[in-house]
């Protein structure tokens, strides 16, 4: 079996009803040798039946599964992280059937140079359909400021979903904590070393069953971290620290 390229780290929290689509999608539409890692909290999650009884219907598609050695979204990423043995990583939202043909381009720019590459809603081809108005009001707000002002180079920088480099994975420091806050870490930090990012145009539709894992206000004071580390990069001048392997 080839090695891969690209590990796809999919967080689960009883996701049955969604992740057989999910994976049926990276199945069809990915041509990069591709490896996923189902990152769970509980041996009792549905998801993992859900994928167990229906192994011969993925066909060869590697899908490993991966204990959350800490709690929540966060542990359970990082766990992946942790896992993960390709150059490249991303991370992909267990509902999401309909953006895999877009893996393909972003394993491209990365072998092109970037460390992370966005997957955008805000650039020509992608969107952003059915957000809750709170949400979409905090999502849409930040991510203009921080391209417009802080002049980080992504029109999307609060999506989850993205490709980060073995180099960024393994030698940057994650601080964060909670949630997917260690995304625009992440990237704040990899803009602040002058290291390249890249985007591609995505979609992303509310979710329709299950219930989402993202606490815009739980998680809203983490995010301000880094939303003023990105202006202090641009405004301040702030000196990239040192980057130290784990």
């Amino acid at each position: 079996m080839t090695p891969p390229r690209l590990d796809i780290v999919i967080p689960v929290y009883n996701e049955g009803a969604n992740i057989l689509r999910t994976l049926h999608s990276i199945a069809r539409a990915v041509a990069t040798p591709k490896r996923v890692l189902i990152c769970y909290d509980r041996e009792d999650d549905d998801t993992l039946p859900a994928i167990h009884d229906n192994r011969a219907a993925l066909g060869e598609l590697a899908v490993d599964f991966v204990r959350n050695r800490g709690r929540g979204a966060h542990g359970a990423v990082l766990s992946g992280f942790a896992a993960n043995q390709a150059p490249f990583v991303v991370v992909l939202p267990a509902d999401d059937d309909y953006n895999a043909g877009i893996l393909d381009a972003l394993v491209a720019h990365a072998d092109s140079g970037c460390d992370i590459v966005c997957a955008s809603r805000f650039i020509a081809g992608g969107s952003m359909v059915g957000c809750p108005w709170l949400k979409a009001f905090f999502v849409r707000a930040g991510n203009f400021t921080l391209y417009h002002l802080a002049r980080l180079p992504t029109r999307d920088a609060s999506n989850g979903f993205r490709l980060f480099s073995r180099r960024a994975i393994d030698e940057i420091v994650i601080e964060s904590d909670r949630g997917f806050c260690y995304s625009i870490e992440l990237l704040v930090k990899c803009h602040r070393l002058g290291w390249q990012i890249g985007e591609v145009p995505a979609n992303w539709f509310e979710r329709t069953s299950g219930s989402s894992r993202f606490q815009v206000l739980r998680w809203l004071p983490a995010y301000l971290r880094w939303y003023v580390y990105a202006f202090a990069t641009t405004y301040l001048r702030r000196p990239a620290r040192t980057v130290r392997l784990r």
